[in-house]
Formats: structure tokens, sequence, C-alpha cells
């Protein structure tokens, strides 16, 4: 019966303590996308789309709000970039846009700044998009984001503190545009090779540019690099099951586990392959000297030289000499009064 009872108590606290349904999710509000006759697959619910030259075209996105209070959004449009790690972000980022894009998807398509989804209820968010007038093969990527402003306890002002706390949390639509399926050769440039570092830790980065309007899919790179008109590998980067959005770029990093930068004059050997492409390139770059001290005196991984004790032995070897100095100073002193007494 003990025993039983025991088993009974875990129960219970474990129904009591499981966590509670919808707890998990940090969205207030949630999103589902209307998809249009001209979807290209109606599997996918994002905006995958095939459109005419200067054809214009309402997209809505189903909002809904189930909390008991008013949330604010604020849409945002953006053209779909890579980051270093190889992966489409089709929201907000810092890389810049690609000399190769020719359409910012934020100029194709319209949608207000500011929408408000009502407590318990439910509105209609509508964008507006415009496709060039020129004909275009290939695909224009990028995204909607949908970021709220969320205040602390629903708005309330922290009563302990005075504070007014915001947390944002953005949910992202991906949108893909196309005014037919002819194939787009696939290509691949090296616009440059530089020092660089990534969390604090001195890395060599290539940085890679699809210039053409279409994914390079299942995207490998195996880079290394060498002293120049040498053979030996000092760093190497190998990566498979990358994806390069449309008309971007994006830097390829080649950690140094550690090692001190050297200034010199250094060979990248790279080789990259999509789904349907191969690559090969080789080019030489300079680490200067001030790049390499300031990355080393940066990078978290490198100890830095303790000068402390250096100072502290040197200071104590300061003082010896000067008292072993004093001493002799002084023995010589009593040497030149006893000569003179004794003459």
């Amino acid at each position: 019966m003990k025993k039983f009872g025991i088993w009974f108590a875990i129960l219970l606290l474990s129904i009591l303590f499981l966590p509670q349904s919808g707890q998990a999710s940090k969205f207030n509000f949630a999103v589902d996308t209307v998809i249009p006759n001209n979807q290209i697959d109606k599997q996918k619910t994002y905006f995958n789309l095939e459109m005419k030259p200067d054809q214009s075209q309402t997209l809505t996105i189903k909002l809904r709000n189930d909390t008991n209070y008013p949330v604010k959004l604020k849409p945002e449009i953006h053209s779909a970039t890579t980051n270093r790690n190889g992966v489409v972000e089709y929201g907000k980022s810092s890389t810049k846009r690609d000399s190769s894009l020719r359409y910012d998807m934020s100029k194709l398509i319209k949608v207000k700044k500011e929408i408000t989804v009502p407590a318990k209820g439910k509105v209609l968010l509508p964008l507006e998009v415009k496709m060039p007038k020129e004909g275009y093969d290939g695909i224009l990527a990028g995204g909607i984001t949908l970021e709220e402003k969320k205040a602390n306890k629903a708005g309330q002002e922290n009563k302990s503190q005075g504070l007014n706390i915001e947390n944002k949390y953005a949910y992202v639509v991906g949108i893909t545009l196309q005014e037919n399926k002819n194939e787009v050769k696939q290509k691949l440039k090296l616009k440059k090779v530089a020092p660089g570092q990534v969390n604090a830790r001195n890395v060599i980065e290539a940085t890679l540019q699809n210039p053409t309007s279409t994914y390079l899919n299942r995207f490998e790179v195996d880079a290394f690099v060498t002293k120049k008109d040498h053979d030996e590998k000092l760093y190497s980067a190998k990566k498979k099951a990358m994806q390069v959005a449309p008309n971007s770029h994006f830097d390829y990093p080649m950690p140094l586990n550690g090692e001190k930068m050297r200034p010199g004059t250094y060979t990248l050997h790279l080789k990259a392959k999509s789904s349907n492409e191969n690559w090969n390139f080789t080019k030489d770059f300079i680490i200067k000297h001030d790049e390499a001290n300031k990355f080393n005196e940066q990078d978290v991984s490198i100890e830095q030289a303790n000068y402390f004790w250096w100072y502290v032995i040197g200071s104590f070897l300061l003082l010896l000499a000067m008292f072993l100095g004093f001493i002799l100073w002084r023995k010589k002193k009593k040497s030149e009064r006893e000569q003179d007494i004794d003459d």
C-alpha cells in the first residue's frame, strides 16, 4: 500500500507539472497563406507563383490572434540572402544586397507598414505584387517578415522597475516569383579572399557569389589554404548540404583553430559543386602585418602573452642591480676614506 502511495504521488506531480498546450509557442499570433490558383506547387505553404511580365496580383495572408489583447505587427518585404552557414534567409538579414540582383523584392511587393490584430480576432493582410515589365528567366526569391512588438505583461508597465520591456518576435513567409520555367545555367564566382573573424576567432573568408537567378541546391565546398608556391595545407574547411539563394553572395570561413594569423602571401584552393555544376578556383591573397596583429589581439582562442611577471622580474633585477651598485659604491667610498686616514 505504501509503495502504491509513492507511485500515485509521483504520477500526480507529473500531471501537475506537465507543460500546458500552447505555452511552448513564443508567438501570440498565427499566420496562414491563402494559396492562389497560379501557385506552382500547391503542396507548399509559402507563395510559389508563376506570373506574367507586368502582371499585378494581390496575395492574402490570414492573421489570427488568440490572446486577450491586441497584437501589433510590422510587415517587411526582403529579398532572399545566403548566410555564411550556407543557409538561405528569407527575412531581415545583415547581408548586403548582391550586385547581380536586378529586382529587389521590396520594390515589387507593397504591404502595410503596420497592422493590428484585435484580441481574439482575425484580419487579412494584402500584399500587392507588380512584376517587372521585361521578360525574366529564373526565380525572384524573398519573403515577408511579420514582426511583433510585444510589451511586458500585455503592454502593462513593469511596476517594480518602472520600465516597459519589449520582446520582439518575427514570423517569415517565403515568396518566390517566376515568369516561366526556362532553365537558367548555374554560375559561381569567387569574389575575394581575405582574413577576418567569426565569433571573435580568426578565419580566412572566401566570398562566393551566385550571380544567376536560380538556386544552387545541394551545394558543397572543399577549400584549403597554403603558403604561395607551397603544397602544405595550413587551414581547411569542407561542408556539404548547403543552398545558395538566387543572385546572392556569402562568406565561406576557414577557421585557424586557435593558431595565430601570420602575415605573408597565401593561395586559396577551392572546389565547389551543386546538383548540376562543378567549379574550381585558385586565388592568391596577402595578410598584412597590421591585419594579423589586430585579429590576433581580438581572437579569444589565442592565449595572449601575460607580461605581468616579466615586469615583476625586470623590476626585481633592476632593484637588485641598483642595490648591488649602492653596496659597491659604499665599499669604494669606505676604502677611499681608510686610505686617506693611512696617508
